[in-house]
């Protein structure tokens, strides 16, 4: 791997994500510093990462060859500007974070512009991710090179356009705390309906993975794939709930644009 050191702003979940997933994989970068004001966040990761350095100084993390802006959005005012004299040369900042442009960003930085947007998903925890990236426009190729060469292992890291990145965060990033509360119901149904565990996780598995291939068939329209169920025991109920995702995604989708 091209690049040799790395480091987190924000020792938080989005951290925890991408460090299991380059442990799961095998590819952890030789240098990682973590930095963050929380010792308990901090232990948590060096017994996920034994051979993490963790610091509750931002401007150390800052200064490796890759920073990963990992902090809670609402504290970025704070943050980065605070990294500015740390950021230089062939250095690249990656933020985390929906709604600050890497315009915006570059702006706090006082014009350093080597910046990559990227919305990670919690899958990239065993290396099946989706992880939109967007570059800023400048970056060589060599730069998306690098940066892919780190990212890859984590899953699918589509490049796409700025502006899309806010939709990703709410449709993938997001995306499975919609389904997770219902696949977890239904592995708990079909056990005590007699399936071993292995058995419904197969099925369910399958299952979601079929469901979306055949949305994706161009020559069925959604009412035509639905209707190759007949029986459909919670129509109401997910009329109701899908009403529900409208209102409050596209309620979320105005504050977090930028």
């Amino acid at each position: 791997m091209n690049i040799k050191s790395v480091g987190f702003v924000g020792g938080g979940r989005a951290a925890k994500i991408i460090l299991a997933g380059w442990k799961q994989t095998g590819t952890l970068p030789e240098k990682i510093v973590v930095s963050d004001p929380d010792p308990a966040a901090l232990d948590a990761l060096a017994r996920l990462v034994p051979n993490i350095e963790t610091t509750g100084d931002n401007t150390v993390a800052a200064e490796q060859e890759v920073c990963f802006l990992a902090v809670h959005p609402p504290l970025a005012k704070e943050v980065v500007p605070a990294l500015t004299s740390c950021l230089k040369g062939q250095q690249m900042l990656v933020s985390l974070l929906p709604k600050l442009s890497i315009e915006k960003l570059s702006g706090m930085l006082g014009g350093f512009d080597r910046i990559a947007r990227l919305i990670p998903n919690a899958a990239s925890f065993i290396g099946k991710g989706y992880n939109p990236v967007a570059f800023a426009e400048h970056l060589s190729a060599e730069d998306w090179q690098k940066l892919g060469e780190l990212l890859d292992p984590l899953g699918e890291t589509p490049v796409v356009k700025e502006p899309t990145l806010e939709a990703y965060a709410i449709v993938t990033a997001m995306g499975p705390t919609y389904l997770w509360p219902q696949l977890y119901q239904l592995k708990g149904l079909a056990e005590s309906f007699g399936l071993s565990s292995d058995a419904a996780m197969e099925g369910i598995g399958q299952m979601v993975r079929g469901s979306v291939e055949l949305m994706a068939r161009a020559e069925l329209s959604p009412e035509a794939v639905q209707d190759l169920v007949p029986v459909k025991p919670l129509a109401e109920e997910v009329d109701a709930l899908c009403q529900t995702m409208e209102n409050k995604l596209s309620r979320l989708m105005e504050k977090l644009r930028p």
